[in-house]
């Protein structure tokens, strides 16, 4: 026996609802119930609400789709306007009508012009005895239009005196939608967010035919148990499954471990998975590209995407600024003579460093630095003469708004702005090691501060 019940469509069909969108049995009845029959009239509007890929989306079109009720579906992000989206909802109606074969342009300036427009269109025997539902995704885009588009679809049943629901969804709640002036207060439906259960039950409906369902199972399980504290998204751990499972499926193809191996399936994947969590959400590099790449010989651990290429689209000389402001925040100033000078004399070691110096910077963090010396440094590194220009004062704000740099304290203090370097080691090292033309970082002079640390 199904969970959903409806007198008006077969139980096989509701069924079929079932299976195909699991964990929304609650949100699907609400629906239906709402819904009510075919020629019924319906809720005026209904407002669907819920965090990003929590199914609102997905359950809404396939309802529709599946029980065969007549509904336009417009994403607002593609209307930029008032115009373009009553347009294009005329349009679609245009094309529910049989009579119609071939959908010619409407236009339609004003919401006045729309509801007329709108009744001329549901004029069709088709559409007079049935409810039709104007979907409107991403709808928190209607609040930037004109004050009385969003009150006049929360009523357009009213103002068209046709069988028609609005249905809203956005990942927002009510309260910022409603105007201060009032309006139709909407029937609210809130989508909630996948349980890690849930999110298991759904991933294991995917599992390959050539191999078992437990099998499968205990592959969502690992890979939840790493990604779910990071990423409850459900599209984006769909598609971190597929990209790892035949890592973690390899040892069973070469014969090396059966599939209730556990233990052994688990070690030839963690750092696989480990990989692939710092690059959760981006899409830098397409999943046969990510295999190719993860299949190269590479250093123990190096992360081959976004973090290990970002600084090649940084200028030339922005890459000196940001090895200059590095070597001044894991340095103290007095270690710029040694390290920048050529004749600097001789330095014991033991009497330059303090006790306190002698733990790793790194551990203390980035220290705050003037500007002068920043420029200082950079004229030290770089081969040619560099001079002070309003290019190379634009490049280091262009550093702090990418957050590379830190500004510390207020623009306005009388001893000149201080900064702090916010990358890391790694990102430093790649950039010295990266050529461009004839001249290149001095990358031994980077070495000698790191033995320094």
């Amino acid at each position: 026996m199904p969970t959903l019940e409806h007198p008006e469509y077969p139980e096989a069909t509701l069924l079929h609802l079932e299976s195909i969108m699991p964990c929304r049995e609650s949100q699907m009845s609400t629906l239906l119930s709402v819904f009510g029959e075919r020629q019924q009239y319906s809720f005026p509007s209904i407002f669907i609400y819920g965090h990003t890929s929590s199914g609102k989306t997905y359950v809404l079109q396939t309802l529709l789709k599946t029980l065969e009720l007549p509904h336009v579906f417009v994403n607002c992000v593609e209307c930029s306007t008032s115009r373009l989206l009553l347009e294009k909802i005329l349009s679609q109606l245009q094309s529910l009508s049989s009579k119609t074969k071939s959908a010619s342009h409407i236009s339609c300036d004003t919401l006045n012009q729309f509801v007329c427009l709108f009744k001329q269109e549901t004029m069709a025997e088709e559409l007079q005895n049935e409810t039709i539902y104007i979907v409107l995704d991403k709808a928190e885009q209607l609040r930037e239009m004109e004050a009385n588009v969003l009150p006049a679809f929360l009523r357009l049943q009213e103002l068209a005196d046709r069988n028609v629901t609005v249905i809203l969804v956005t990942e927002i709640v009510w309260e910022l939608f409603r105007p201060n002036t009032g309006c139709f207060e909407p029937f609210t439906l809130y989508f909630p967010d996948y349980s890690i259960g849930h999110l298991q039950k759904i991933l294991s409906h995917d599992h390959p035919p050539e191999y078992s369902a437990d099998f499968y199972a205990a592959y969502i399980n690992i890979l939840l148990g790493v990604f779910y504290t990071v990423c409850r998204d459900l599209k984006e751990l769909r598609h971190l499954a597929a990209l790892n499972f035949s890592k973690y499926c390899e040892p069973v193809v070469k014969g090396e471990a059966n599939e209730r191996d556990t233990r052994r399936l688990w070690k030839n994947i963690e750092s696989h998975l480990k990989k692939a969590m710092q690059t959760v959400y981006l899409r830098e590099v397409s999943s046969s590209q990510w295999e190719r790449l993860q299949q190269d010989d590479g250093e123990p651990g190096q992360v081959k995407g976004l973090s290990a290429h970002t600084h090649v689209e940084l200028p030339y000389y922005s890459k000196f600024l940001l090895i200059a402001a590095y070597l001044a925040s894991y340095n103290p100033s007095r270690s710029d003579k040694r390290f920048f000078l050529k004749h600097h004399g001789k330095m014991k070691k033991t009497t330059f460093l303090k006790k306190h110096e002698k733990t790793s910077n790194h551990l203390l963090g980035p220290k705050p630095f003037p500007l002068d010396r920043l420029l200082a440094i950079l004229y030290s590194i770089v081969d040619k003469r560099v001079a002070p220009t309003g290019n190379i004062f634009s490049q280091i704000s262009s550093l702090v708004t990418l957050q590379l740099l830190t500004l510390v304290g207020h623009d306005d203090q009388l001893d000149g702005p201080r900064y702090k370097c916010t990358v890391s080691l790694d990102f430093i090292r790649a950039i010295a090691s990266c050529k461009h033309g004839s001249t290149s970082v001095k990358t031994e002079r980077t070495q000698t501060t790191n033995e320094y640390r």
